[in-house]
């Protein structure tokens, strides 16, 4: 939990932010990323993606993965 708190509600906070960043609560922004397992079971398991909403956008783990393949082939090429 304190690894999550770290990398969320703690920098909300720090920054002054904390009313519209760092939890999700209805009037916040919300950019979240949508885990497949549970990461209080098992800290890994924040690398296991399932989609993500930034900017009002749903981009699901198949688009994810086809932006991440066309950038890894972009730096390939230099």
């Amino acid at each position: 939990m304190e690894s999550l708190q770290a990398a969320t509600s703690n920098p909300a906070k720090f920054s002054g932010l904390a009313d519209s960043l760092g939890t999700i609560e209805q009037g916040k922004i919300a950019d979240l990323v949508l885990l497949e397992s549970n990461p209080l079971e098992d800290i890994t398991n924040t690398q296991r993606i399932n989609a993500v909403i930034a900017g009002g956008k749903y981009l699901p783990k198949q688009k994810l993965q086809i932006t991440l393949d066309n950038v890894m082939n972009s730096i390939n090429k230099r």
